[in-house]
């Protein structure tokens, strides 16, 4: 999963929580928008984690110098 599916996945539960009033009976819609949202946040925080360690720039390493001259009679 990308980081767009989690910023949906907030999107989504903010508007479920704060922009609807449908009513079920069996499902509490502010709970799942609240819990959306919390997976959301937590998913973004994980990727965007991950993602620095991945794109962590190691510094290159010196390069030998070897003295490849030969004494030339």
């Amino acid at each position: 999963m990308g980081l767009g599916v989690f910023i949906i996945m907030i999107a989504v539960g903010a508007i479920l929580t704060f922009a609807s009033d449908w009513e079920l009976e069996a499902v509490d819609l502010d709970l799942v928008g609240l819990i959306l949202m919390a997976v959301g946040i937590l998913g973004t925080v994980v990727y965007t984690s991950v993602l620095r360690r991945r794109r962590m720039v190691v510094p290159p390493v010196a390069p030998t110098v070897t003295d490849d001259r030969r004494d030339l009679l």
